[in-house]
């Protein structure tokens, strides 16, 4: 994951909104896409997060005796310079390596292949 956050430019960068509509073909569409993505790259991070600041956790502590952790800021700052979620997805989207779909565009064929997929794993599952 580090490896990936590494790419994505860390400030603001103008971009030409043309760009964002290319894929969609409707620039609201695109920030539906880019949000969601967003919010699942947020969520990821979070868990990430959470998962390496519970290894720190002790069942001994008490107010009196909080004290600070050079393992765990270190963790934290690590995670606070990465870039922002939405700068993730935003560069994600432009190198074409979000998918997406809208129901609502695609043919008669593909709602009916799809639910008849669904119904088949309902029969299995």
């Amino acid at each position: 994951m580090e490896e990936k956050k590494k790419k994505v430019v860390n400030t603001t960068i103008t971009r030409n909104t043309a760009d964002f509509s290319r894929g969609t073909e409707n620039i609201y569409e695109t920030v539906a896409v880019l949000t969601k993505r967003a919010n699942q790259i947020a969520a990821e991070e979070k868990r990430e997060l959470h998962n390496k600041i519970d290894d720190f956790k002790s069942n001994n502590d008490t107010l009196d005796e909080m004290y600070e952790n050079r393992e765990q800021i270190e963790i934290v700052r690590r995670y606070e310079m990465q870039p922002k979620p939405t700068l993730e997805a935003t560069e994600e989207y432009l190198e074409g390596k979000i998918y997406y779909r809208n129901p609502m565009k695609e043919s008669p064929e593909v709602k009916q292949a799809e639910a008849i997929d669904e119904e088949i794993k309902q029969i299995e599952g």
